[in-house]
């Protein structure tokens, strides 16, 4: 059988009790390592579960999925994810693979910054779509992801952004190579993030309060669910210089509205803002 199992978003220790117990009986354990990242590396992992552990980068998860696959109707085979397995279309996409060689498939699931981003008093019934922001190049600057922000918004309701990652990417320059280069790893910032966002509303020069403004309010979360764990609340434009620390970030732009509770809730986090939003 081929297990898909969710690693939660902290640690080594973030593991389900089910999920540790077919860790340690399968014969082959994967560990995905570029659509999110543990706090802990793969030895800790190792350690902890008391077994080997094979890294799986984009590649291999994507490419060779084959060799993921291989033996798994006679063997028990385990690809751990960071968060919950379907919080990223490649492991649907492994899982139909699965199915289509007739394998059977068990998922087993656990918290993903799509559920825990609760925790900055936001409800998770008053979201709208997620979106994903992208590194920009100095070639490649796609906005179509601010109309979904724009869409929610008018909706009132409020934005997750998941923050682009950058795990063994290749150069542009390798692309055309046969040995591949790779660029250093790099995670999104909320600061960097909201620079872009600004820069989208400087280029399209919205005039009126139906629409996202640099005084909107959001709020930057960092390291959801570890001890180092952090929270800000402040307008857009003065997200553009929050420093949160070290990977991984996410940012949420909120809806016009925002509930009592949800404002009482996120006044822990501000500082000194000033927000263009209307509270009920």
């Amino acid at each position: 059988m081929l297990f898909i199992i969710g690693l939660g978003l902290g640690d080594c220790k973030d593991i389900t009790v089910r999920g540790l117990e077919i860790i340690k009986k399968c014969d082959r354990v994967y560990l995905e390592s570029y659509t999110s990242i543990l706090t802990c590396g793969p030895e800790a992992l190792e350690e902890f579960y008391d077994r080997k552990i094979i890294v799986a980068d984009r590649d291999l998860v994507e490419l060779g999925a084959d060799q993921i696959l291989e033996g798994a109707d006679e063997l028990d085979v385990a690809l751990l994810v960071g968060g919950d397995p379907f919080s990223a279309t490649t492991h649907t996409d492994l899982v139909l693979r699965a199915k289509e060689k007739g394998l059977q498939v068990e998922i087993v699931h656990n918290a993903s910054i799509l559920n825990a981003v609760g925790c900055c008093g936001l409800q998770l019934y008053n979201f709208g779509e997620t979106i994903s922001i992208p590194y920009w190049t100095d070639v490649w600057q796609p906005d179509s992801f601010f109309d979904k922000i724009i869409k929610n918004y008018k909706n009132k309701l409020h934005t997750l952004c998941l923050l682009d990652i950058k795990v063994k990417e290749p150069t542009y320059e390798s692309l055309t190579k046969k040995k591949k280069e790779y660029m250093p790893p790099r995670f999104m910032t909320v600061s960097e993030a909201s620079q872009q966002l600004v820069k989208i509303l400087q280029n399209r020069a919205y005039q009126n309060d139906e629409y996202v403004t640099e005084n909107s309010l959001c709020v930057g979360l960092a390291r959801v669910g570890t001890k180092t764990q952090q929270i800000v609340a402040c307008t857009l434009q003065e997200m553009c210089k929050a420093d949160l620390g070290g990977p991984l970030h996410s940012l949420v732009v909120t809806g016009p509205v925002v509930h009592p509770l949800e404002l009482e809730y996120l006044k822990q986090f501000m500082s000194g803002s000033d927000f263009n939003a209307s509270f009920d």
